[in-house]
């Protein structure tokens, strides 16, 4: 466990080896008050209670079938830094209660962490009404409805502009919170001792790991299981693709994932490469998203006939939308 803080050191140069962050980029960086004082923390603990957590719909059950565990979808064991890392991103979306995944990331303020753009700010259907979400609340390493690393509240987002004027912006869904100390004045890597990489500009072709708390699934053998109903962390892992579109679906470059069977509350989750499966370590290199099914030649397959494959998709970070959005949460 002693080489958790030199890892944190080496983390860092991740993203601030790139350079300073162009005037114009930082000028895209929109940032949102969230629970500042006292008061506002105290209201979104007393929410977040376990009854309401474990009140929480989930996916349905479609029929009966032995446990399934494959790359498409599987638990990960306990004991390294998944779970110190890897959390529950709970909120609030016009009065709806809801949940992402989120990751602690180095940072000097060591309490930054990183999630889905539609995790923190949404419109409604058709693309109206621009809300942020309210009453956010990680927890790392959140397992069985019992958080063994504490609760932080979120403090302030930081989302891009393009995505809080347009969230049909693929590209840009992701964000960062800065999070509250917790009760004891704690910062959450001072209570969980880490936080994972960040990677920023690296290939999408790098072989990755997505993982997720995901409150649904496709797959019988992973309905209704405690991976897939928001209770306990779920991974995916395999050489990703780029999610081509089409001229009816047109898509941004830069849209990456494995195949993943991961429903809704996977969103906002990691995908890490260069990841052991010893320590729980890798580097963050994007967040996950959308589904989508592509055919065996890579193309997209729209009908979801039964030759293709469901892919966990999400923006690879890059220095033009992820870099000034993490040096201006990093530093707050």
């Amino acid at each position: 466990m002693a080489a958790k803080i030199p890892m944190l050191a080496a983390a860092v140069l991740v993203a601030t080896t790139l350079g300073a962050t162009p005037a114009h980029a930082a000028d895209a960086v929109v940032q949102h008050d969230l629970a500042v004082t006292a008061v506002q923390r105290q209201a979104v603990l007393d929410y977040w209670t376990p009854q309401r957590i474990a009140a929480m719909p989930t996916g349905p059950v479609t029929g009966q079938a032995p446990p399934h565990d494959g790359p498409d979808g599987a638990g990960f064991r306990t004991g390294t830094a998944v779970d110190r890392t890897v959390g529950r991103l709970f909120f609030v979306d016009r009065g709806e209660d809801e949940s992402c995944t989120a990751t602690l990331v180095a940072a000097a303020n060591r309490s930054t962490v990183v999630t889905g753009g539609h995790c923190v700010h949404t419109m409604d259907l058709i693309g109206n009404d621009p809300q942020w979400t309210d009453k956010l609340l990680f927890v790392p390493g959140f397992r069985d409805n019992t958080r063994p690393y504490g609760e932080f509240v979120a403090r302030a987002a930081f989302a891009d502009t393009t995505w809080v004027t347009d969230d049909q912006q693929s590209g840009h869904d992701q964000a960062f919170l800065v999070l509250n100390p917790d009760g004891h004045g704690r910062r959450a890597a001072d209570v969980t001792q880490t936080a994972q990489p960040l990677g920023i500009g690296l290939p999408g072709t790098l072989p990755a790991q997505e993982f997720g708390y995901p409150r649904a699934a496709k797959t019988p053998g992973h309905q209704g299981r405690p991976e897939f109903t928001g209770q306990r962390v779920a991974r995916c892992w395999g050489a990703p693709k780029e999610n081509p579109g089409n001229a009816d679906v047109p898509m941004p470059r830069g849209q990456w994932g494995v195949p993943c069977d991961m429903g809704g509350g996977a969103s906002g989750g990691p995908r890490l490469t260069a990841f052991s499966g010893t320590t729980g370590y890798g580097v963050v290199v994007g967040v996950d998203t959308e589904a989508w099914y592509l055919h065996a030649d890579g193309s997209l397959c729209l009908d979801q006939t039964p030759d293709c494959t469901r892919y966990l998709f999400g923006p690879q970070f890059t220095t033009a939308v992820t870099q000034p959005l993490y040096q201006r949460a990093a530093a707050a």
